[in-house]
């Protein structure tokens, strides 16, 4: 069904040397569409864009997204059928060392798209990615809903609760009876293989466990919702399919979130992950460290019933599979026996399978 919607079709994709949008690009052009790549550098070594030989993939511009003529020129150029705009600082830890650089990329950087876009006025789908720390978290234990508060207690979420603040007024000022048809997304904790970003949890397990070391860990009794990078970018990639056809979308913002079973605790997950690593004895494959300099929230959940009523989408992966897709990746990269582009591609092609086989989803 999708192979129908972007088959041909120009896509650009911002962060594309990144974690998720690695993931995203791999998935885009096993649907047949020509993807452009948009991001300033390649975050992390190794990296997924590297590894992966993407960048003769696709065509890739290497640009910092704050730079707004660049980015205005890009997409003039392009006039990208569909865009997901995923670029950013990601980091939480990272927002405390250099807040200018995280308000800078996650504000400004977003606003310089939504120009682009205003300026060339063409026939295009944008979803723009922020965060599900985008909300004011008060820590209760039912899910955030697309109509409660933003906010932010730490640079980095006041960065995304302000990116989503921009595209708003931006949708009111300018989009509402353009050619342009926008969605905002909100998700988090994503896990899969292919990360290696700085002070996230699996990507700190594997660099340790791949070197027959112990993981450092701060917080393991913090309980996170967690789920595969596949889950949100069906949920994009559904997204961007409804919005090419219904206009009653357009300018709204959805949640896309694991099922209520996968919370679990950073303890929980490493141990269950240690074994796909030989660890014989769980406890041995984690040591605990100094407690966090930087604030960080205790539980934070989405309620994605929105998405589930207008595009019929619900996360395919129970925990166990996702564990599973998690952990095989890095084993086999680490192995170094494996075409880790063919092996990504037959985990995107097992997960459509799973999702066609539940009846419910993206699929639908």
């Amino acid at each position: 069904m999708f192979a129908d919607i972007f088959a041909g079709k120009k896509v650009l994709v911002t962060g594309n040397t990144g974690f998720k949008g690695s993931w995203l690009t791999i998935w885009l052009l096993k649907l047949g569409a020509h993807v452009y790549g948009l991001s300033k550098d390649i975050p992390t070594e190794p990296s997924m864009f590297k590894e992966l030989h993407l960048g003769e993939k696709i065509e890739y511009f290497e640009q910092d997204i704050r730079d707004v003529e660049k980015v205005i020129e890009i997409i003039g150029d392009i006039k990208p059928d569909f865009i997901f705009h995923l670029a950013a600082q990601p980091i939480v830890s990272i927002s405390y060392k250099n807040p200018i650089e995280t308000i800078s990329s996650n504000i400004i950087g977003t606003a310089n798209i939504l120009e682009g876009l205003r300026l060339s006025n063409h026939n295009c789908v944008a979803i723009i990615i922020t965060s599900d720390k985008c909300y004011d978290n008060v820590e209760w234990v039912w899910g955030y809903r697309e109509t409660d508060r933003l906010g932010g207690k730490d640079i980095y979420s006041g960065s995304k609760a302000a990116a989503e603040l921009v595209i708003r007024s931006y949708y009111q000022s300018f989009f509402r009876d353009s050619n342009i048809r926008l969605a905002s997304v909100r998700a988090g904790n994503v896990i899969g293989g292919g990360d290696w970003a700085v002070d996230r949890i699996v990507p700190d397990c594997m660099r340790a466990w791949s070197n027959g070391k112990a993981v450092e860990i701060r917080s393991p009794y913090a309980t996170r919702p967690w789920q595969h990078v596949l889950e949100p970018l069906s949920g994009y990639l559904k997204l961007a399919h409804k919005l090419m056809g219904d206009k009653k979308l357009d300018g709204e913002s959805f949640n896309f979130g694991p099922q209520a079973e996968n919370n679990f605790t950073v303890r929980q997950i490493i141990e269950d992950m240690s074994k796909f690593w030989g660890f014989e004895d769980k406890s041995k494959s984690y040591i605990m460290a100094k407690e966090s300099s930087f604030l960080e929230a205790g539980l934070l959940k989405l309620n994605c019933d929105k998405a589930l009523y207008h595009l019929e989408w619900l996360p395919t992966l129970g925990y166990s599979e996702m564990i599973e897709y998690v952990s095989v990746w890095y084993y086999k990269y680490y192995r170094k026996d494996e075409d880790m582009y063919g092996f990504t591609l037959s985990q995107i092609g097992d997960y459509e399978k799973k999702a066609k086989g539940k009846g419910l989803g993206w699929t639908q």
